[in-house]
């Protein structure tokens, strides 16, 4: 197999015209493929780390080295291999977008360059030689493939927050990466595309420096990405459990590691539609990614910024496998957020979600913790959490199998309602909490009798408990103040 990111020799870098471009690489020997280890050197804090002998090497433009290059269309047909060879190596020039006075003809070069090819590649006007495919992984990875810069929480030593609340990073380079970018997804989704030979220069390693820059901080750039590995993975069969275990491996380390990773939600996105397609039965393989992977993605203080996804996610395994409902919520009772209530709040949605596609024999196995964590919700004194917990009861699937589980519920529930009714400061719970109470008596009265009738006497004992209690201490202060031990009367 062919290597598909090779240092091109000196002759190429030096040869404007390019006539033998890339000869010396297609005789070479192809490098082993790597283990599934996702590393971060791309954001590197004090430059990009030293290629490795397989990594195409950008060209730094000198003056009269970049020269504008005819359009396909003026080309005769037998020469339009070599003039795609040529624009590829005009294209393997890295310019410098800090200034936007430097390089500007160079830039405007390059660019039309790159759209020329998008164009050849769009409209299928011939089709590639292998040397052409080869050539132009070279020459993409030379610009995608390059050292982040430093994320901004990595400047300001701040939380990373929600990004729909501050303005996004946006690279100085997108002219021409976005161009790149276009020319690479083109090339994937093209019918004229042989994956028998692509899968020579689009390889593990490709994929693995592709899965990198999902940390970018562009979210054009991630956009971009988001659909180029979905594409991949539904092209290139061979590539699908290595892309799951390398995703899988970028989430570990999220979670147990970093917590800071921009590109989240953009992989749970592809992973929502990879999880839709899944076979039934359900491998072992995807039942364990759920429980080791995405369940504990549910950890980190930052799940607001990726939750819609995630829940997703979680809630296509619950509708493919009805059976996984209460691993889903056992988990999400794990991870049950004990002091931030928004995150509750997002907790009590998705929980939503899942119940709505729970059969009565799953719900059974979970219900008595799962009620207890929402008697604990009902009593929040955030009134978001208080109330998005009552909406359950908007549901009527989640009211039918409450309904059918009745006699265990309420009584787990009923002081949290009556909690709320006496003593509740939010007028929209308290007028929540009346109606939910309501459905339970027309539900069935003597159940609610009875309840009503051990919380009362709970509350008696409670109180007979308390007055006991003062008593003790009105004892103890009497008998201190008679012995002079004045510091031991209290009140």
């Amino acid at each position: 197999m062919k290597g598909g990111h090779k240092k091109p020799s000196k002759s190429d870098a030096s040869d404007p015209v390019l006539a033998p471009y890339g000869a010396a690489n297609r005789n070479s020997a192809a490098a082993p493929s790597p283990n599934v280890v996702v590393n971060h050197a791309s954001r590197g804090a004090g430059g990009a780390a030293p290629p490795s002998s397989g990594t195409a090497m950008p060209l730094v433009p000198t003056p009269g080295a970049m020269e504008p290059l005819p359009p396909f269309r003026d080309a005769p047909a037998s020469e339009r291999q070599n003039l795609f060879l040529r624009k590829l190596h005009v294209c393997c020039y890295v310019l410098d977008f800090s200034d936007t006075l430097k390089n500007v003809r160079e830039k405007e070069i390059k660019r039309q360059a790159l759209m020329d090819l998008v164009d050849f590649i769009q409209s299928g006007s011939g089709k590639m030689s292998e040397n052409c495919q080869e050539e132009m992984i070279r020459m993409i990875s030379v610009n995608i493939f390059r050292c982040l810069p430093p994320a901004s929480h990595e400047n300001t030593g701040q939380e990373p927050t929600d990004p729909e609340e501050e303005e996004p990073s946006l690279d100085p380079t997108w002219p021409h990466l976005q161009l790149v970018y276009e020319l690479l997804l083109r090339y994937v989704v093209s019918s004229d595309t042989d994956t028998k030979i692509a899968k020579r220069y689009i390889d593990h390693s490709f994929v693995l420096k592709l899965l990198d820059l999902f940390d970018s901080e562009d979210p054009r750039e991630r956009e971009y990405l988001k659909t180029i590995l979905h594409r991949i993975y539904g092209k290139f069969m061979v590539h699908r459990p290595f892309i799951r275990k390398a995703i899988n491996n970028i989430f570990y380390r999220f979670i147990y590691e970093t917590e800071r990773h921009s590109g989240i939600g953009e992989l749970l996105e592809i992973l929502g539609s990879i999880i839709n397609g899944f076979a039934l039965p359900m491998k072992e393989e995807h039942k364990l990614f759920l429980v080791r992977a995405l369940l504990p993605l549910h950890k980190p203080k930052s799940v607001a910024m990726y939750h819609q996804q995630l829940s997703y996610c979680i809630t296509q395994f619950v509708e493919k496998d009805f059976k996984l409902a209460d691993t889903v919520i056992w988990g999400l009772l794990k991870y049950w957020p004990l002091t931030n209530c928004q995150k509750e709040v997002l907790f009590l949605g998705e929980l939503e979600e899942v119940l709505e596609a729970t059969q009565a024999a799953e719900f059974q196995k979970c219900m008595v913790p799962l009620f207890r964590q929402i008697s604990r919700c009902l009593n929040s004194s955030h009134f978001q959490v208080a109330e998005r917990t009552l909406f359950l009861w908007n549901n009527e699937h989640i009211v039918s199998l409450i309904a059918q589980n009745r006699t265990v519920v309420l009584p787990i529930i009923f002081e949290a309602f009556e909690k709320n009714i006496s003593s509740h400061w939010n007028q929209a719970v308290h007028g929540l909490t009346v109606n939910v109470r309501k459905m339970f008596l027309e539900m069935d009265a003597e159940l609610y009798e009875e309840c009503q009738r051990q919380h009362a006497e709970k509350e008696a004992k409670a109180q007979d408990v308390e007055e006991l209690r003062e008593l003790n201490w009105k004892r103890l202060a009497d008998a201190a103040a008679q012995n002079g031990v004045e510091d031991m009367v209290t009140t």
